[in-house]
């Protein structure tokens, strides 16, 4: 039996160990809504996000993977079902270490985060397979993905990934 081949998704080619910024989706595993929760927060319908057990679990890690990989992860939000980052790697490193790919990186995230999640309680996995990156080319591409991130909660309701 021949399985279906996997579509190629990053940029043949390219270095993802380079410096510069990427923004990356994650997504839970069966979309799961176990990350956060999103209720109409004041009047003006600002909403209020709570982060749950596994939500600041995965907060803690992207903090740990910052000093670990000596990266930037910000902006984020965690999503009810998934989370958005910019993740930048600089041009100065504090190590003469290789430096890491996205994908080391992602990994590390995803990995630390599941590891915690279970060990808190989680029944099977924490994150569906690979991860959704897009290399940020400019000023204003790092700014308009910015603004998407920070809005991301007001359009819950909106967003492809919602679940109710």
């Amino acid at each position: 039996m021949e399985y279906p081949k996997r579509k190629q998704v990053r940029l043949p080619q390219y270095d993802y160990s380079a410096p510069g910024a990427y923004f990356v989706t994650v997504c839970t595993a069966n979309r799961r809504c176990i990350l956060s929760e999103i209720r109409r927060g004041d009047p003006c319908g600002r909403p209020e996000l709570r982060l749950t057990e596994y939500g600041e679990i995965v907060v803690q890690c992207l903090k740990q993977t910052e000093e670990l990989y000596a990266v930037q992860i910000t902006p984020y939000v965690i999503m009810p079902n998934h989370i958005h980052f910019i993740c930048t790697i600089g041009w100065e490193r504090a190590t003469a270490r290789v430096a890491p790919t996205l994908g080391r990186i992602v990994g590390a995230i995803k990995s630390r985060s599941a590891n915690g999640c279970r060990e808190t309680g989680l029944k099977g996995p924490l994150w569906q397979r690979g991860y959704h990156e897009h290399v940020i080319r400019n000023e204003n591409d790092f700014r308009e993905i910015g603004n998407y991130i920070d809005g991301n909660p007001a359009k819950w309701a909106e967003d492809r990934y919602f679940q109710d």
